[in-house]
């Protein structure tokens, strides 16, 4: 194990420190520790045990929910399973390079879709729309979504650094006949780890050998369900407990103090690219969405883009934050051939997507860099993010700010929002005059209510927590010298969450 003091120093979020800092200093410690003062297992890894247990939140996920639910539904196993043997057969080519086979097959839904993000040649989803009983079903009433990897679906950091303790742990527990029955989410973890594309080739090199616990990975998920308790004496740190009741007693409360959510008209409302005249790599179709959803994305992208080109000049460097695919970096590095545009997106399928459409369309003016944003320190003019995820908005807003660049941002998955060692929210000086932490969770939680199916009462309120939520944003922007606006996208059915911040240093 490897000394971490000088890393524990760095500011991280609660989960970064669970993986990179908590898990790793416990199992260091568990391996010096003399027999008499070992633990059977460590807090720290009983709460990663637990983490596995609560159910996946994704951007997107009331999607991959409904067609869990419309699988379970038709009862058709066979289906699913010819599904994830395609995922894994692809797979499996990479594989064959490094002498790497498995024979398990992946046959739930989650594990579909957390393997088709492993291959360079992602897997088509069917774009059929769902059956009507479907998708009127309430959110609350879909199936959760079960953990495939550490954060969820998808393979990321902090099943790499996990990993290494979690062996040694795994290691130490089986040198002295410790008892794992109260780690089937681990174990199982452990193993899917081990599935990953270039693992074992990467273990093999540290002199890694991994164990198998077959016992484990026998029993059925409603075996482990049974198996699995949560732990009474692991707390997260700075847990709060959950809060009740609706938002208006909060709205009420701004109210009385002269806070109402605030919109600005739209400086060109009706402003769109011609589409049809377009060569087809900028459009965001490119044949991997439905008709329906391509639309939507142009109205999107003729929002960000009428106001990023209002702003730009001759020579500016504009930075796509999340850019996923490069929806739209590629249009605004197309239409502004003039900037520069950079593209940040921290995972490779999705930059090697954007990079396949830049080629295409020859483009000149366009950088990639796969990062997280924090990572990135450059100048730049302007800085653009289409629905970044909960904090990410905050942390593009701040990236701009210190940048002293103009932002452009639609943000999204506001129940996301929670405090972190970086950001406590209220942002604004004028809120946490008014709000506590939890009253602005309740806003934060209420905003996301803005799904189509919901019915019209709920939706309203939904875009008014939305505007509450991003007003707070733009005067904490504001107490930085800076102009913002906060307004609708055009039309408002482009997106449920349809808010777009606008913000120029003064």
């Amino acid at each position: 194990m490897w000394n971490m003091q000088g890393f524990a120093e760095r500011k991280v979020s609660q989960w970064t420190r669970l993986c990179e800092i908590s898990i790793p200093q416990a199992v260091e410690g568990l391996l010096k520790a003399s027999p008499d003062q070992c633990q059977a297992i460590p807090p720290e890894v009983l709460l990663f045990e637990k983490k596995l247990g609560e159910p996946v939140r994704v951007h997107n996920d009331d999607k991959i929910r409904r067609q869990k639910l419309q699988q379970q539904k038709a009862d058709d196993n066979t289906a699913v399973y010819a599904l994830a043997k395609t995922a894994r057969k692809k797979i499996s080519t990479e594989e064959a390079k490094t002498g790497e086979t498995q024979d398990q097959e992946p046959a739930s839904l989650e594990l579909r879709v957390a393997f088709s993000k492993l291959v360079v040649q992602e897997i088509p989803v069917t774009t059929n729309r769902e059956p009507s009983h479907i998708r009127k079903t309430k959110t609350s009433d879909l199936p959760p979504l079960e953990h495939i990897f550490a954060e969820g679906l998808y393979f990321t950091l902090a099943d790499i650094v996990l990993l290494p303790c979690i062996h040694q742990f795994l290691v130490f527990s089986k040198n002295n006949n410790k008892k794992l029955f109260h780690l089937p989410l681990v174990s199982r973890w452990y193993h899917r780890v081990q599935e990953v594309p270039g693992v074992h080739s990467a273990a093999a090199k540290c002199n890694m050998q991994f164990l198998q616990f077959p016992d484990l990975l026998s029993f059925t998920d409603e075996q482990l369900r049974g198996f699995y308790t949560n732990p009474d004496d692991v707390k997260e740190e700075h847990e709060d407990n959950p809060f009740l009741g609706g938002p208006r007693p909060t709205m009420t409360k701004l109210m009385e103090s002269g806070i109402e959510a605030k919109f600005s008209p739209h400086p060109c409302p009706r402003w769109t690219l011609d589409w049809n005249s377009l060569p087809a790599a900028v459009s965001p179709g490119e044949g991997k969405m439905s008709s329906d959803r391509a639309l939507r994305k142009q109205q999107q992208l003729n929002n960000l883009v009428s106001i990023v080109t209002k702003l730009s000049k001759p020579g500016d460097v504009i930075v796509d934050f999340c850019s996923g695919g490069g929806h739209v970096g590629i249009v605004l590095a197309h239409m502004l051939p003039s900037c520069q545009v950079v593209l940040i997106e921290n995972k490779e399928l999705s930059l090697l997507r954007a990079k396949d459409r830049s080629d295409e369309l020859g483009l000149r003016n366009i950088w990639f860099i796969q990062a997280n944003m924090d990572y990135f320190k450059g100048t730049f003019n302007i800085g653009v993010a289409l629905h970044a995820c909960g904090v990410a908005t905050d942390m593009v807003i701040e990236h701009c700010i210190k940048a002293h660049a103009a932002f452009v941002v639609c943000p999204c998955c506001y129940g996301f929002i929670q405090n972190t060692v970086k950001f406590t929210f209220p942002r604004s000086l004028q809120f946490k005059d008014v709000l506590s932490y939890k009253e602005h969770m309740i806003l934060c939680r209420f905003a996301d209510q803005t799904a189509v199916r919901l019915p019209p009462e709920r939706r309203l309120i939904g875009k008014h927590c939305m505007g509450l939520v991003d007003l707070d944003r733009a005067w904490a922007a504001e107490g930085c010298n800076y102009s913002v606006q906060v307004m609708s996208m055009e039309p408002e059915s482009c997106s449920p969450k349809n808010n777009m911040v606008v913000g120029v240093p003064v």
